[in-house]
């Protein structure tokens, strides 16, 4: 999962690579980061403001709320890690939503126009 946040007023790219009950592993940039529930270099996390994943099921889920703009896949295309699967519109935004892994795509649950909820699965992968 890809995440937008500011730090220090600037905007940085931030992809969550692992999650775990005590830790999570980000990569910001070129350089990959370990989080504990103890405070590291002034930063802590608070575990509450990242949404719970699992990773050993293959699930696209909705960052935030909103509606379906647009489909680019279809039930048994393959796809790649990172690659565009849909637009998902909310305050008249279009949010690129991209695979977190590579598969087939097993099952599309929503359809153009939809409105859905944050953290509701939109594809699943086999």
């Amino acid at each position: 999962m890809k995440l937008k946040l500011k730090i220090k007023g600037k905007e940085c790219e931030v992809e969550i690579l692992e999650e775990g009950e005590d830790k999570v592993k980000i990569k910001m940039g070129e350089k990959e980061f370990i989080f504990g529930k103890e405070e590291k270099k002034g930063i802590s996390l608070i575990q509450t403001s990242i949404p719970k994943r699992n990773f050993s099921k293959k699930e696209i889920k909705a960052p935030i709320a909103g509606v379906i703009s647009e489909i680019f896949v279809k039930e048994g295309d393959f796809v790649k890690r990172e690659q565009k699967i849909l637009f998902l519109s909310t305050m008249k935004m279009e949010n690129e939503i991209i695979s977190d892994f590579d598969g087939k795509v097993k099952e599309i649950l929503v359809k153009k126009n939809q409105e859905v909820k944050e953290e509701e699965t939109l594809i699943v992968l086999d």
